[in-house]
């Protein structure tokens, strides 16, 4: 047996249900389904700090100054 790929973009609906048409294949074939998505990646905040020079400059600072006991 030999695996076939058919890829789509598909947009999840109400429900979180999703369609796929397929004219490709046959009525009643058995198929396997992968969803792939992207997620969007939340900052934290050490990320958003360092975005701009001077809290840039006030982290690192304060990182020295944990790191020597202060």
């Amino acid at each position: 047996m030999m695996l076939n790929a058919i890829k789509q973009k598909a947009v999840v609906g109400k429900d979180g249900k999703i369609e796929l048409f397929v004219k490709e294949l046959p009525e009643g074939t058995v198929v396997e389904v992968i969803v792939l998505f992207e997620k969007e990646i939340e900052e934290d905040a050490n990320t958003y700090l360092l975005k701009s020079k001077a809290n840039k400059a006030r982290l690192i600072k304060a990182i020295e100054n944990v790191e020597k006991g202060n």
